[in-house]
This record gives structure tokens, sequence and C-alpha cells, in this order.
């Protein structure tokens, strides 16, 4: 089937592909409930090589920006406990880590967390993390921007690939809060 945004002529709902996703993704896949149904999750198969979003909407045409979402993942710190969180905005934003998000976890300092951190938690791979299937200590914080917007491609957990779900999924993700101003415009 084509999918609903960018030039992908091969999308396939999510529950029929879940061996091409990582574990904890088809996990969470496949235990899928709420108002938006499991087969609106489409998966394109794309090239590693061109997984970072600069490269990614270069080939697959700019219009991606403003229907694409990354989903980073950051570490707040207060005293010695240090949270982790998710952090999803509109690939042409970056997110407000040291406004919004630390305000939100309640934390005195905010990095991006380190990759081995990211990757090992989560058992996705670094440049394909997607807030579908992360583990469930961690927050989700979700730009609202990406909410309002119809379509959204994300990571798939894997380089390999991205998802693509309607923008209103991501507010019934597990440990889902919806933030205004989390995505700054890039500068």
């Amino acid at each position: 089937m084509r999918a609903p945004i960018g030039d992908f002529d091969d999308a396939l709902p999510a529950p029929d592909c879940l061996d091409l996703l990582t574990p904890p993704v088809a996990a969470a896949v496949r235990a899928w409930t709420g108002p938006v149904p499991a087969d609106r999750i489409l998966y394109v198969d794309t090239d590693p090589a061109i997984a970072d979003t600069a490269v990614f909407v270069e080939h697959h045409g700019r219009a991606l920006l403003d229907e694409s979402a990354n989903c980073v993942v950051v570490a707040g710190k207060r005293g010695e406990t240090t949270t982790l969180a998710a952090c999803v905005v509109k690939s042409a934003s970056r997110v407000d880590v040291n406004g919004v998000v630390r305000k939100h976890l309640g934390s005195r300092k905010v990095r991006f967390a380190a990759m081995e951190t990211a990757t090992g938690d989560s058992g996705m791979e670094y440049g394909g993390i997607t807030p579908v299937g992360l583990p469930a200590e961690w927050a989700l914080l979700v730009d609202a921007a990406v909410v309002d917007t119809p379509w959204v491609l994300v990571g798939s957990g894997r380089r390999r690939g991205k998802i693509i779900l309607p923008g209103k999924a991501f507010a019934q993700l597990p440990n889902a809060v919806v933030l205004e101003g989390l995505g700054l415009p890039a500068e």
C-alpha cells in the first residue's frame, strides 16, 4: 500500500511485519490498545545509510520535515537521582532541554543521555530510537505540534526502516505527556 505521507510505495501495517522491528517495538505493537488501532501504524523500509534527518529529507523530500518527528533521550539529574525521558518533537525543531524538559522533570540539570544508555536501556539502535516500545520507567514528553500532525514519520527502533502513525497516537503511548512548547525552532 502507498504510505499516507512521503514517497513510500510499500508501506506495511506494523502488526504484519513484527520481525522487521526491534523486540521492544514489536512487543509494543503486539500489545497496542486505544483509539488508534495497531494496523494504522505503518512500517516503511528505508536505507539505513540515510537514516539521519537532514540526509533523509534531502533524499525523500523536504516536505517530510513537517511530517516527521525525532525522538531524543535525555537524562535529568537532581541530587543523586537520574531520570531518563524520551522527547518527541517535529524534525524541524529542537528540544527545549533547559526550559520545558528541565521544569517538567523537576531536574536541576538535563543533558542528552549517553548513546550507550539510550540504546542499551531501550533495546533500540542509535539513530532509530522511537517512542513506541520505550522502557516502562521512562517519561515520554511529546510536543503538542506532533500530536496535531495528521500523520507522522518517526524511527522504527532500527536505523533501517521508519514507522508512520497518526499524530494523535503519540498521546496514547504509555507515560506520554503532551506539552506545548517542547519543540523550539531550530537555529
